[in-house]
């Protein structure tokens, strides 16, 4: 199956427990049904879903089943004229279909959305243990201009 037959689409709530199985564990299949959906689980949905600034994407198989997400958050600001920037996280591509183009299609796609809305660029942040993440956002044309800092609260 090729990456161009796969839809790119907001997230809906049928979708949390994939999209939840997808962020468990990216390095192997997680059963959707094994995935409690807690009330923490609902209350984001629900603010993701009723802001307009945010999107959780889901990448799905022309037969429906989801095999990527990656949240989307629009940011306004002074900087960059006044433009909008994307800020792209929780990026995951189903561990069993990895290395098909899927990650390209899923990133490419939310690019073009973010294109479309106006931003002026797209950010990301990544875990600097995950080398082979950083060469693919390299290959689609992220640069490393910028030092990241996370403080947990």
């Amino acid at each position: 199956m090729h990456s161009d037959d796969h839809a790119l689409r907001p997230a809906t709530r049928a979708d949390l427990p994939v999209v939840l199985a997808l962020l468990a564990d990216e390095d192997r299949v997680v059963d959707p049904a094994t995935v409690v959906v807690t009330e923490a689980y609902e209350r984001a949905f629900a603010a993701i879903d009723a802001d307009p600034r945010n999107e959780m994407l889901v990448l799905v198989e022309p037969g429906g089943t989801v095999v990527g997400c990656l949240q989307a958050t629009y940011i306004p600001g002074l900087g960059k004229g006044g433009a909008e920037r994307a800020l792209i996280e929780a990026v995951r591509i189903r561990a069993d279909r990895r290395g098909s183009g899927l990650g390209r299609a899923l990133m490419s796609r939310a690019i073009e959305r973010a294109r479309e809305r106006g931003c002026a660029l797209v950010q990301l942040t990544s875990n600097k243990q995950r080398t082979e993440a950083h060469r693919f956002y390299a290959g689609l044309g992220f640069a490393r201009s910028h030092d990241g800092f996370k403080l947990p609260l």
